[in-house]
């Protein structure tokens, strides 16, 4: 099967986008800078390099991605294995997952491994990873990893790959290469490339009369109701004390920084995507590297800090050829930066109180590791819980458990119904996913 055969049948993708062409053409080996806009479809355009360079003629790893935060690492990670299976073995390694798991997992050692800075140089260390005759490498948003302070992890992990080819660092913006990385031989910059696909987003200003800006948010968002929207703001305290006036005053909200555990990270964003809690109040750390579908609204509670961010915000909404909005609170006591382009003028409307969300969420605390898939529970929520197709929504499954959206209005009767039964013989709990702090 070829490349193109493999994007086609595995990711339902006919017909690929300029740099995901070029990638394809492009000769190899080769070292490569690739920068576009966040959403462009960067990752599936280096998958493209990877898969070009993959040959099974020894048994040491032949390509390594690492990014910078373990969100990115899951989701490159679930491109890549999706198309290098079953030839190829790929394996994800990244700080909060269970060490003893992973140390499993090399023992026969993969063909690519993607992961995080710190916890790929951890399993250097100890010997579990050698990437001497390793032949591509690939660092995504290498600017975010060096803003990150992963300079010195990385410029390790680098030295000990002797035999590196090919090479492809991404970003979204432009940005000095560090030394340790030498000499870049092709430039493909998509940053304003009229053939990349730009978010269409409308921007708006919204008036607070105090530099406390919590009531005007609420207007404002009671003025979105329900809007699958990302809330920024530049420090994790303030994202905390945000987040806890939006469930006092009953928004379904919730809260994602890079001070939570890992866990909870991953089950915000798991509430926020299937829309259980369509108010995700967040850092920065949400602004690159999230491949979050229908987001409808951005709104930067703190003015952004630089371009850069100003433009990762923005992306996170009008993708995929969507539009979206973003709205900037501002009061009389901010400098508003040249770059913030926003003259609409937007008014909070007299609106409803805030309205809970029609989505709830069920855990299952069986999964992948217990052979359990999509389809068994599909099955059973049909069978055994009394809901009809329609009603199940995104299903999210880990390796010992899993997430699924249904009606918040069937949640209690369907947990009921549930109760007596086992999936596939396996004995299994059942219970709606409240409050995850």
């Amino acid at each position: 099967m070829n490349i193109n055969e493999r994007i086609s049948s595995r990711l339902g993708i006919s017909t690929l986008l300029p740099m995901q062409e070029e990638m394809l053409k492009l000769n190899l080996p080769s070292r490569i800078r690739l920068c576009a806009p966040t959403g462009s479809g960067k990752t599936l355009a280096f998958a493209i390099a990877i898969l070009r360079t993959l040959k099974k003629e020894n048994k040491d790893v032949k390509a390594l991605v690492i990014a910078p935060t373990r969100e990115l690492v899951l989701q490159i990670f679930d491109v890549i294995r999706t198309l290098a299976a079953p030839e190829y073995k790929t394996t994800a390694v990244y700080g909060g997952h269970s060490f003893s798991t992973e140390a499993a997992s090399l023992e026969v050692m993969p063909d690519i491994v993607v992961g995080t800075p710190g916890r790929i140089l951890d399993h250097l260390r100890r010997g579990r990873l050698n990437f001497y005759n390793t032949g591509t490498l690939v660092i995504d948003e290498f600017d975010k990893a060096l803003e990150l302070g992963f300079t010195e992890e990385m410029k390790a992990i680098v030295g000990r790959m002797r035999n590196i080819s090919t090479m492809v660092l991404t970003s979204a913006t432009r940005g000095n290469i560090p030394e340790f990385i030498g000499i870049v031989g092709h430039e493909l910059d998509y940053e304003n490339s009229d053939e990349t696909v730009k978010p269409d987003i409308s921007i708006f200003k919204v008036e607070s009369s105090s530099p406390d800006k919590l009531d005007t948010l609420g207007a404002l968002l009671r003025s979105l109701g329900n809007t699958k929207t990302i809330v920024f703001l530049n420090h994790r305290d303030a994202a905390e004390r945000v987040f806890n006036y939006l469930h006092k005053e009953g928004f379904p909200s919730i809260l994602y920084h890079g001070g939570l555990e890992q866990q909870i990270r991953e089950r915000a964003l798991i509430l926020f995507e299937n829309g259980t809690c369509p108010i995700l109040v967040s850092t920065d750390l949400a602004a690159r590297g999230l491949d979050i579908e229908d987001v409808e609204a951005v709104v930067h509670y703190h003015l952004p800090v630089n371009s850069e961010t100003w433009i990762h915000r923005n992306g996170r909404t009008g993708r995929m050829e969507k539009s979206g909005n973003a709205y900037v609170i501002i009061s009389e006591h901010d400098k508003v930066p040249e770059f913030i382009n926003a003259e609409k003028l937007f008014e909070p409307s007299e609106a409803k109180p805030p309205q809970p969300s029609p989505v709830a969420t069920l855990y299952f605390n069986v999964g992948k590791k217990d052979k359990i898939s999509r389809g068994d529970i599909v099955g059973f929520l049909i069978q055994k819980g009394g809901l009809e197709a329609s009603e199940i929504g995104r299903i999210d499954i880990k390796d010992h458990c899993a997430y699924i959206a249904i009606p918040a209005a069937k949640s209690r009767i369907t947990v009921e119904a549930v109760a007596p039964y086992k999936i596939k013989n396996t004995r299994v709990r059942v219970t709606q996913l409240k409050n995850i702090f």
